[in-house]
């Protein structure tokens, strides 16, 4: 939580230019806080909360060199003040539980972002949560009925549990080595996963993982 004497200070990390420039836009008709850094994937993120320690990361999930899942580990670990709000495209229950444990304080659909932004990160900065009502119902899905999302076994093509964490995270872009990271599993478990669920779902390369998720909903 920022000192009320200071500027909130505000680190953005997402590879994509576009998203940046409108992030800071929005962020800058606040006058009480300041852009003050921006990095362009996981592990300059890590480095640049490190260097700059902001109040609040706003982190985007899929970045090259090191996934936001992994920066959000690592900012927390160096830096238990700063609050971190996932910024992204994708979501499910597998991976929203991840981000929580890995402690993000929010997490927001870019969808959402033009007008929850502002209130997002106000919420975080307060050291409360703040979730998208996507995120939100499948949080209070989860907790009404936690005995049904811990089956070992998901609706989705016979997947098992572990099995849809690395189809999420695949199709999130994030390597067989990322994964491994991530999930702390090692490189040949992952290969052994992907190509378990790749077989059970009739799926011959990443893009069809990819469109896999998207059509089933859970991005």
């Amino acid at each position: 939580m920022k000192p009320s004497c200071r500027k909130l200070r505000i680190l953005i990390a997402d590879d994509h230019e576009m998203i940046r420039q409108g992030l800071r836009r929005v962020l800058g008709t606040r006058p009480d806080w300041e852009i003050c850094g921006e990095a362009v994937n996981g592990r300059e993120a890590v480095a640049q909360a490190r260097k700059l320690k902001p109040d609040v990361v706003v982190l985007d999930l899929s970045m090259p060199h090191s996934s936001g899942l992994v920066a959000t580990r690592a900012i927390r670990k160096a830096l238990p003040q700063t609050e971190i709000l996932i910024l992204t495209m994708h979501y499910s229950d597998q991976l929203i539980r991840e981000v929580l444990a890995a402690g993000a304080r929010g997490y927001l659909l870019k969808t959402d972002a033009g007008t929850l932004l502002l209130a997002a990160v106000e919420s975080v900065s307060q050291g409360k949560p703040f979730f998208t009502s996507k995120v939100a119902n499948l949080i209070l899905h989860g907790f009404l009925a936690p005995g049904q999302l811990a089956e070992p076994v998901a609706a989705h093509g016979g997947l098992t549990a572990r099995e849809e964490q690395v189809l999420n995270l695949v199709a999130e872009g994030l390597s067989s080595k990322e994964i491994a990271t991530t999930l702390h599993l090692s490189v040949k478990t992952v290969e052994t996963h992907r190509s378990n669920l790749m077989r059970k779902l009739d799926l011959h390369s990443v893009g069809a993982v990819v469109r896999y998720a998207m059509n089933r909903g859970a991005w």
